[in-house]
């Protein structure tokens, strides 16, 4: 058992003192994810790792009912939601000012930016893992688990409860299932 799920036992314990030694073992793990995430989007974003971990961790511990965790898994899966949240409201807030909300259009020179290379559309993946979850809720709460939470596949399965050969064969498929989703792709048609 690591220190974490050993700390998110013992505060279900009731004890008091390991709530206070979650907050940094936690802390360090969530600037990690959120650090790789962020890394991903595309040039321009504002929020900072920091940021993105303090908003997720008030989420997660700042209500009237704070929720007792009974495994790693289970947090970083709550921490997973909470960060795909943030960062969905972020993009569409962005996507709103670009926009312009009304005020009228200015022109610019012509400047040649360079092209965007690896990085994700969070409203068109977001817009993706609504119609996967219409479809097939585990198969979304595994992406979202491992893509958003950082899980391994098998600490994924183990919080989706099904077999680490079940989730990598869940993963494949969803994974390719999103990027046709997400770029537009047709399928395939068998000849």
């Amino acid at each position: 058992m690591n220190d974490i799920t050993q700390l998110l036992a013992s505060v279900a314990r009731g004890e008091s003192q390991p709530s206070a030694d979650l907050l940094p073992v936690v802390y360090a793990e969530l600037r990690k994810l959120a650090a790789s995430w962020l890394a991903t989007e595309a040039p321009g974003q504002t929020l900072q790792p920091t940021a993105l971990v303090h908003e997720a961790y008030l989420r997660l511990v700042g209500g009237a009912n704070n929720p007792l965790w009974d495994s790693r898994g289970h947090f970083f899966a709550a921490a997973a939601q909470a960060m795909r949240r943030i960062l969905v409201e972020s993009a569409r807030k962005r996507n709103s000012q670009k926009s312009g909300k009304g005020k009228p259009p200015v022109e610019l020179p012509d400047v040649a930016t360079e092209p965007e290379t690896d990085t994700i559309d969070l409203l068109d993946l977001n817009a993706a893992m609504e119609k996967l979850a219409q479809q097939d809720e585990r198969k979304a709460r595994l992406v979202e688990l491992r893509f958003f939470g950082g899980l391994t596949t098998e600490e994924a399965a183990a919080v989706v409860g099904i077999s680490a050969a079940t989730a990598y064969r869940e993963w494949a498929y969803t994974r390719a299932w999103l990027h046709r989703e997400v770029s537009g792709e047709k399928p395939a048609k068998n000849l």
